[in-house]
């Protein structure tokens, strides 16, 4: 045996082959990298063939692949433990005396997921990296799902967290000379003290748009509960315009009553943060027209006082987009129209600058473009309000390919345009001398707006006007354009169009759990630029930040939240006071009673007894007579039974009986009364 002892083996050198080795909860925890490699090594050898999700589910691949793939990878229960992790990750213990660490088996099945839908570039294994990709959500969603019944209760939903939200290196345990060559040629990251370059899997999730891995349970799990703010973390970003990451705190639960009154970590709750997103969404919306109503005068504060607060928020916006990147950025539901308005606001501020320097303040060219904004800033606000509208959605996931048939089809445009201009160069050049009694040349808009009115169907004067071009080439390739755009590229988007809306419609609760996930990923901002609300956060970007460059990074700190509670100091009271004493106040008491004088007032619904049969409490010799009718054992729990049988061994279903016996002790119990015990005999 070599004396050096390879990164990659399993048996350490200078060691016999003998050797025991140790069982998954005694030995050294795996790094992310090895674990990366390890899941592709077993994808790879699993699947050669284009496989499709239906494919996996039916009950023979499912049994020979995904199961065996899942019982490996979730039994070794690998953990990971980044090289800067902070060794305080639960508040509480389980049950066996020994602390959690995160699992990286999730993460790294999402990773290997982006990395196989990033190379279908090839057409031999575009269909085969599909099926790949496809395998490495289904095993990420039945481990998690695992994760999720095997740890039951807050620790439960704490390791969640951990699985989800904790960040992971890629190159976390790689050899030097590997992270060296392959960190080197990506861009500079900023200093967050030990949690530079890490991403979670939740973002993964998001990136690979792995909607079935999301819809699960426990991964709705976290998300409600990082939306609510009962889950609290410090999250991760790319780049920071305004960073502040001088403490970083762990994933925990929040307890209103144990935290201060002036929390400003409150602001980046993600249900919390989309309130105050609105909110100052709807004082542009009022600048907006108070702006537009007041333009004829000739010094206008409305439109002074817009600028400037519009500058606030395109900054904010901005920093948004450079958080995680624009991937992610544009899975939100109004991203388009966000950047849209932001172009539109950049286009107005330079024509507001030639407007001031050539005297035309009142009327200018920049409030003709400001008029263009109106149809985006109303139709916002429609996606704010209705943020899980399955019709909103849809024409997010159609807006994409609305836009590339549309450059399609302009760059077709511009190819009739060019030959017809050219064609009449050509056929005027051989026409020499020029008759007196020509008309002069088409210009190019005309030539367009010809071409334009043709694609519409509008207007059919581009066909009349086409034998000024040339007598017979000039008709063909205009009658060409007509059946080209007007009837064959409508086709083909409608055709898209409606494909993509039906299936959308198909997986419309997929669709909405995945738009929500989003929103609330999004929500928990790392960037301490978000707690400054417009303009205050341009003040923030000219005084605050370049005392980052000044004074120590603790000092920092202090001066920011300083600032940050000073200007939300009123929110940050009513939040503290509205959480202490509403949103958790039923975690805390005992069941409330309804209704009056003890009466429960169901409504005059003839089906009111449907709801009232199964709320009623379940009394003791009515729940074993059930349970003597139909012992728990004997009736099959998912479709793992009959895999069981096939592949002879004990089924998770079965293991998961009990659970079962003890979801039946729930029951609201009422107090027993005496009965025959010839009532109940066969």
């Amino acid at each position: 045996m070599d004396l050096e002892e390879d990164w990659m083996s399993d048996e350490p050198a200078g060691e016999s082959a003998d050797v025991d080795l140790l069982e998954p909860e005694e030995s050294e925890p795996e790094s992310v990298y090895v674990t990366l490699h390890r899941v592709r090594r077993l994808v790879l050898a699993s699947i050669d063939d284009p496989y499709t999700l239906d494919h996996f589910r039916q009950p023979t691949l499912n049994a020979l692949i995904v199961r065996p793939l899942v019982d490996r990878l979730y039994e070794t229960q690998n953990i990971a433990i980044g090289k800067a992790q902070s060794p305080v990750m639960f508040e509480s213990k389980p049950k066996d005396g020994r602390a959690k660490m995160p699992s990286s088996t999730v993460y790294c099945l999402l990773a290997n997921r982006v990395f196989f839908l990033k190379s279908q570039s090839g057409l031999a294994t575009q269909s085969v990296n599909r099926a790949r990709s496809i395998l490495c959500e289904l095993v990420a969603t039945r481990v998690i799902r695992r994760f999720h019944e095997d740890n039951p209760g807050n620790d439960g939903l704490l390791l969640l967290a951990q699985i989800l939200v904790e960040g992971f290196d890629p190159f976390d345990g790689a050899p030097h000379e590997v992270e060296r060559e392959g960190r080197d040629p990506q861009w500079p990251v900023q200093s967050r003290g030990g949690y530079e370059r890490k991403l979670t899997a939740l973002e993964l999730a998001i990136l690979s748009e792995s909607k079935a891995f999301i819809s699960s349970a426990a991964c709705q799990r976290l998300v409600e509960a990082v939306h609510v703010g009962k889950v609290v973390y410090t999250p991760l970003s790319f780049m920071d315009i305004l960073p502040d990451h001088y403490k970083h705190r762990p994933i925990q639960l929040y307890d209103p009553r144990e935290s201060r009154i002036l929390n400003h970590r409150r602001l980046i709750v993600p249900r919390i943060r989309a309130l105050i997103e609105m909110a100052q969404f709807m004082a542009l919306v009022f600048l907006y027209v108070m702006t537009m109503t007041n333009q004829q005068a000739a010094f206008n504060r409305w439109e002074l006082a817009f600028a400037v607060y519009t500058a606030g928020w395109v900054l904010q916006e901005f920093a948004s987009v450079i958080e995680h990147g624009w991937e992610l950025h544009s899975q939100s539901l109004w991203s388009f129209l966000d950047v849209s308005f932001a172009a539109i606001y950049g286009a107005y501020l330079f024509a507001r600058t030639y407007d001031l320097f050539a005297g035309r303040l009142p009327n200018g060219y920049g409030l003709h473009i400001l008029c263009v904004a109106a149809p985006i800033l109303l139709t916002r606000i429609a996606f704010n309000l209705m943020p899980h509208n399955i019709v909103f959605i849809s024409l997010h996931a159609m807006m994409r390919d609305f836009t590339l048939l549309t450059f399609l089809a302009v760059w077709c445009f511009l190819g009739f345009l060019l030959a017809l201009l050219w064609l009449y160069d050509a056929d005027q050049a051989e026409r020499t001398p020029r008759p007196s009694s020509s008309s002069p040349p088409p210009a190019w808009p005309t030539v367009g707006k010809w071409l334009l009115w043709i694609w519409f169907g509008l207007d059919g004067t581009g066909i009349a006007e086409s034998t000024r071009f040339n007598v017979v080439l000039g008709p063909a390739l205009m009658i060409a354009f007509a059946f080209l755009g007007n009837t064959l590229f409508l086709t083909i988007l409608v055709a898209i169009l409606t494909n993509t809306f039906s299936h959308i419609v198909t997986n419309e609760a997929a669709e909405i759990r995945f738009r929500r996930t989003v929103l609330t990923f999004e929500g928990v901002k790392s960037d301490s630029l978000f707690s400054y609300p417009p303009p205050f956060n341009l003040v923030a970007v000219l005084a605050v930040l370049p005392l980052k460059f000044i004074i120590s990074p603790r000092f920092f700190h202090t001066i920011n939240v300083a600032i940050i509670r000073v200007l939300n100091g009123p929110l940050l009271i009513a939040i503290s006071i509205l959480e202490r004493r509403r949103l958790w106040a039923s975690e805390n008491k005992g069941p409330r009673r309804s209704g009056i004088f003890g009466w429960h007032f169901t409504g005059f619904s003839p089906h009111g007894d449907i709801q009232a049969v199964f709320t009623a409490p379940l009394p003791d010799e009515v729940a074993l007579r059930i349970d003597l009718l139909d012992p728990v054992d004997d009736v099959p729990v998912l479709e793992d039974d009959v895999m069981s049988t096939l592949s002879g061994d004990v089924s998770r279903s079965r293991l998961r009986r009990p659970k079962l016996l003890g979801v039946r002790r729930e029951y609201p119990r009422a107090r027993p009364r005496r009965r025959s015990p010839l009532r109940f005999q066969v």
